[in-house]
């Protein structure tokens, strides 16, 4: 068992926008532009020297996108678990009980939407706030156990012009 878990809370890029096209909100993917800044922001996780064991995330297409990028920006690729505990609605218990299948595992990614991200985040960070989570964000916290006894530490939270800029 790790000593010590890093979770690394990520809201998906930007999506194509909502209207006739996208009648059923579960299919909206990424955008290109979406797609070409997620790029940008997993290559400033490689730059931070983040290293990934599994990335959780949401069954929405722009969220799977999402995970799907970050997972190629890593040299050993991390594998790609869907929930739906992090799909729109999920419980937050729904989500602690899939932490605690992975608490073998020391970096967890877990992709989802806001303002659920955000709120999970906080949880877990002991926050009675919401930590806003603009697209493409990422936040690490770390927490001594699965599922989390306490409050975990946050670590940091970068804004994705920030990641672009950490790109190599």
């Amino acid at each position: 068992m790790p000593s010590h878990h890093e979770l690394y809370f990520i809201r998906h890029g930007v999506a194509e926008l909502r209207g006739d096209e996208w009648p059923d909100d579960t299919k909206r993917p990424l955008s290109a532009e979406g797609m070409v800044r997620m790029r940008k922001n997993a290559r400033g996780l490689v730059a931070l020297n983040v290293t990934l064991d599994v990335v959780l995330t949401s069954p929405l297409v722009r969220a799977r996108q999402t995970s799907e990028i970050i997972v190629s920006a890593f040299d050993e690729r991390p594998s790609i678990v869907t929930t739906e505990s992090l799909a729109p609605g999920g419980s937050y218990q729904a989500v602690l009980a899939e932490l605690e299948k992975h608490s073998r595992r020391a970096r967890i990614a877990l992709v989802g939407h806001e303002a659920a991200i955000g709120e999970m985040a906080a949880r877990i960070a002991g926050s009675r706030n919401a930590f806003p989570f603009r697209k493409g964000a990422v936040c690490r916290i770390d927490v001594e156990a699965l599922p989390p006894a306490g409050p975990g530490t946050l670590r940091w939270f970068l804004t994705p012009k920030i990641l672009r800029h950490l790109r190599k």
